[in-house]
């Protein structure tokens, strides 16, 4: 029978502090307060229990650490104000050659009165033995406006490479990286949901952890969830115990903390592959199996013969709400991906791709930093392209590049060329948030310098090669740029030879720290049987006169069009925006009804030339959209284009009659545009969906910009809309 372990006899009760606890350290990693360089993490186990009706997830969190030098007199670890501390305790775990079973954890009943207290942790004991548990001593301070340092006093006789256990109870409540969800924001309006988003640095709010990418490793939960709610993790192993109405998992090969991921909800499967099934909301299934039936595998096997075998074992896709903040997660085993993407058949396959090939660059191979975040993203930007050439011919992937590469200019336009964001290498200051360096620089300019080093050794299968080595070199561990290029040179000598990382003007090193565009653009002549076409309409609309121009547009079928060329030709239009008010007349008659009928992302983008340019006529389907779309990735950019205009009244409106049914985080966003121009401090009333005084920023909002160094306009959130 499992020992209880003995620290933890009292609920709740704080460990009175056996002496006062060390100042916590300078913080070792820019995105970091934690002491990650003088331990070795070697597994973390959590047991769960998820209080939809409090909006609270309970926790224990078991750390199996080594430290690295003697004595070491704190361990420090990322946390945030949302995360409550009930207790610290340690143990001193067994060998790892003698590694003991991962511990159970014992869920408190419920019942009248107080919450209950978080789940205890059992850890099974050599028979008459005592469990070898103490009481330590902890304090949270302040670190940055998106995490707090927890510092944990250690025993002063800790040895060197000694294995030992910490145990924290905690509880969290409406953190950044936990998504509560009332059952009338789910699709099925039937059970509540909940879902966790950790990347870049939001998981401290779900566990206390070491919030770098820098440390892996593998990890195990017990999860309890009310009756009738499935729970899924990023794990390899999952198993339901009916008997203890507990789901346990397991993640069997290293990964960081922002990859363990947790859904529980109304969700059902249905198998797409021999080792994919999708998740989703009932009402959902049918059209994500249709979808996605069959192509998953084949996806997953050009990515296999490109980059060699699929390590994670399943590759599962889960369909949220559309309250998810970013359009996908490449969680491992379970990539997370925002429903209202199955409107879009083309995005929906380039966003799926995208995440497949973060499992190996990214989630196998992962950047040390957050300031080299290029190196996932650039690398499953390439890869994402290699597989859709594989799938899908160069046309097509040239179409998508070209429409990625326009959206990169434009968002270069909005932030200068001299702006910190736009290098590979950005500085990030202590304190600053890495999720705020998510644009299209990390993925574009990094998909650039990758394609630019693969036309050097001059074949793209000589550089899969290299890239296939590379993964088998580094997978499961975290990197930095000079790992990559180093191995490059070493796999083609011949190019180290020849200095290729000096060549003036595209040397790595400018590559990786110069401000502006990429140094050097794919060629994509392949694809212009497709961006042609576009590229003429566009001039047909923009030319004189335009009673001729116009006839001559209308007897193009756009209907027939791939959804990437129409996007990137609306995309032409929002640019010259604001346009002669007798062009958008005219274009409005040709194409709005056929443009209404289309998927969310072309009606988005019609819709902002509509607002844009004040075109009054077509307002009641700008109504009708942000009254049936409630994902932050359709209505912010709407509403950001309606108050820099005369529509913010319009704006008012409709808000009102629809916060209800968006996600609070969201509800917070639009306030904050919505009060912009209202004078110092103001902005809409609690009457009329205003924040309230206890609210806080939305941490999901982008922020692109570094210090004061913001210029005058107003960055769309619409031009950082992007997959992780």
């Amino acid at each position: 029978m499992a020992a209880q372990c003995c620290c933890c006899k009292a609920p709740g009760a704080e460990a009175a502090p056996a002496r006062p606890p060390p100042e916590p350290p300078p913080a070792l990693d820019v995105a970091s307060a934690s002491s990650a360089q003088l331990f070795r993490l070697r597994h973390l186990q959590l047991g769960l229990e998820l209080r939809p009706e409090a909006r609270e997830l309970a926790g224990c969190l078991v750390l199996e650490l080594c430290a690295l030098r003697p004595a070491p007199r704190a361990l420090v670890l990322d946390a945030h104000p949302a995360l409550r501390l009930h207790s610290a305790a340690f143990r001193r775990a067994p060998a790892a050659a003698a590694a003991e079973p991962p511990c159970a954890f014992a869920f408190a009943a419920a019942g009248p009165g107080p919450a209950p207290p978080p789940p205890l942790p059992a850890f099974p004991e050599a028979p008459g033995a005592e469990p070898d548990c103490c009481p330590l001593a902890f304090r949270v301070d302040p670190f940055t406006d998106y995490g707090s340092s927890l510092t944990v006093t250690l025993p002063p006789e800790l040895q060197a490479h000694q294995p030992f256990q910490v145990i924290l109870r905690y509880t969290s409540t409406d953190a950044p990286a936990i998504w509560w969800l009332d059952p009338e924001l789910t699709y099925g309006n039937a059970k509540p949901f909940v879902f966790t988003q950790g990347h870049s640095v939001c998981n401290r709010s779900f566990f206390p952890c070491f919030d770098t990418p820098a440390v892996k490793c593998t990890y195990s939960a017990v999860v309890k969830a009310p009756s009738g709610v499935q729970v899924l993790m990023s794990a390899t192993q999952s198993t339901y115990v009916e008997e203890e109405g507990v789901y346990r998992f397991h993640m069997e090969h290293p990964v960081p903390a922002y990859l363990v991921a947790l859904v529980a909800g109304d969700l059902q499967p249905a198998d797409i592959g021999p080792r994919s099934r999708v998740w989703a909301e009932p009402c959902l299934l049918p059209t994500a199996t249709s979808k996605l039936s069959g192509a998953v595998e084949q996806w997953l096997s050009a990515a296999e013969r490109l980059y060699g075998p699929y390590m994670w074992g399943r590759y599962d896709i889960v369909f949220l709400p559309p309250s998810f903040p970013i359009v996908a997660m490449e969680n491992p085993c379970l990539t997370f991906i925002i429903s209202s993407i199955l409107e879009s058949d083309e995005f929906l396959v380039i966003d799926v791709i995208h995440e497949v090939a973060h499992s190996w660059f990214g989630n196998a191979v992962t950047n040390a930093t957050w300031e080299e975040m290029w190196l996932s993203e650039g690398l499953a930007t390439y890869a994402q392209r290699r597989i859709t050439t594989e799938t899908y011919g160069a046309a097509f992937t040239c179409l998508e590049t070209a429409f990625r590469l326009d959206a990169l200019h434009r968002q270069m336009k909005l932030l200068g060329e001299d702006s910190p964001v736009s290098k590979l290498q950005v500085k990030l200051e202590p304190g600053v948030n890495p999720s705020h360096l998510m644009n299209l620089f990390t993925y574009e300019k990094g998909y650039c310098f990758v394609y630019y080093l693969s036309q050097l050794c001059g074949d793209p299968q000589r550089f899969d090669d290299f890239l296939r080595a590379y993964v088998e070199k580094y997978k499961f561990t975290s990197v930095v740029a000079q790992d990559l290029l180093d191995s490059f040179l070493s796999f083609f000598p011949e190019l180290k030879e020849q200095s290729v990382d000096c060549r003036a003007g595209l040397e790595f090193e400018r590559w990786l720290n110069a401000t502006g565009p990429p140094l050097a653009e794919p060629d994509l002549s392949q694809g212009s049987s497709l961006t042609r076409p576009v590229e003429a309409l566009f001039q047909l609309w923009t030319a004189e006169p335009l009673d001729q121009a116009a006839a001559s547009a209308s007897a193009i079928d756009i209907s027939k069009w791939r959804t990437f060329q129409t996007a990137l030709f609306l995309d032409r239009l929002l640019d010259g925006s604001p346009l002669p008010q007798e062009v958008v007349m005219r274009l409005s008659k040709c194409y709005s009804s056929l443009l209404d009928s289309m998927n969310a992302e072309i009606r988005i983008r019609w819709l902002q030339i509509v607002v844009r340019n004040d075109y009054y006529p077509d307002l009641h389907r700008v109504r009708r959209f942000l009254e049936s779309q409630m994902s932050r990735m359709y209505t912010i950019p709407l509403y950001e284009d309606l108050c820099t205009g005369a529509l913010k009244s319009f704006a008012l409106e409709v808000f009102y009659q629809t916060q209800g049914r968006l996600h609070p985080n969201l509800r917070r966003t639009i306030q904050q545009i919505l009060s912009q121009g209202l004078g110092p401090g103001a902005e809409p009333s609690a009457e009329q969906g205003g924040a309230g005084a206890d609210s806080e920023v939305d941490p999901e909002a982008p922020a692109l910009l570094l210090g004061d160094e913001a210029p005058g306009a107003a960055i769309s959130l619409r031009d950082v809309n992007v997959s992780a």
